[in-house]
């Protein structure tokens, strides 16, 4: 029943990430190939690093139902192209739900393994952040993960709730939803009252 809901999870996350990294492609006036490329980089970076740090097999190219996925995704922006370039809260719709997600898979796979739960929080962090990074990169811009949005931070966050959740014997579908919520939370709240990290300035005042 657990390996059924985290497949489930695993599907949405990932399709959520692609839709998000497609979309920005088709902004950008990618070609179908391109845009593929991004959806596919975004959906599944994080987690191919993750197995390399984790050294495990990297996930994607266990099954193809990842590319399926993608195509899946990408067949989605096409049909419903007008409504999903337009909005950008779509957009970061899609990206927060991937971004959650993938941090409890990330934080799943970790501890399963028998890493404590720091090394947990941080491959969770990873895992849903670092295929946006790679994203931004190949569309040519400064990525997400290091601008002063809470986004990082956010998945940190989650990480910790999950943790908590796990010290007060919560079960591990609530330990889930938790972690996912407060991911999700802390983005649309970043949005909505503009909640931002301070900002490393080099700049020397001058007399």
């Amino acid at each position: 029943m657990e390996e059924t809901f985290t497949f489930i999870i695993e599907v949405i996350g990932t399709i959520a990430f692609a839709i998000s990294g497609i979309r920005l492609a088709s902004y950008k006036k990618f070609d179908l190939f391109g845009a593929f490329t991004i959806g596919l980089v975004t959906a599944c970076g994080g987690g191919t690093l993750r197995d390399v740090l984790l050294n495990l097999p990297v996930f994607w190219l266990q099954t193809p139902i990842y590319i399926y996925l993608t195509i899946l995704s990408m067949i989605i922006v096409v049909a419903f192209r007008k409504v999903l370039v337009s909005h950008d809260r779509l957009l970061f719709t899609f990206d927060a739900i991937g971004l959650a997600l993938f941090v409890v898979i990330g934080m799943q796979k970790t501890l399963a393994l028998g890493y404590p739960m720091w090394a947990a929080i941080g491959m969770g962090t990873v895992t849903g952040s670092f295929g946006g990074v790679v994203r931004d990169i190949l569309i040519n811009e400064e990525p997400l993960f290091f601008r002063k949005d809470i986004y990082a931070t956010a998945c940190i966050a989650g990480g910790i709730v999950y943790w908590i959740a796990g010290l007060f014997d919560a079960a591990p579908i609530w330990q889930q939803i938790g972690c996912a919520v407060t991911v999700i939370g802390l983005r649309v709240c970043a949005l909505r009252y503009n909640w931002a990290l301070p900002v490393l300035n080099a700049e020397i005042k001058k007399d």
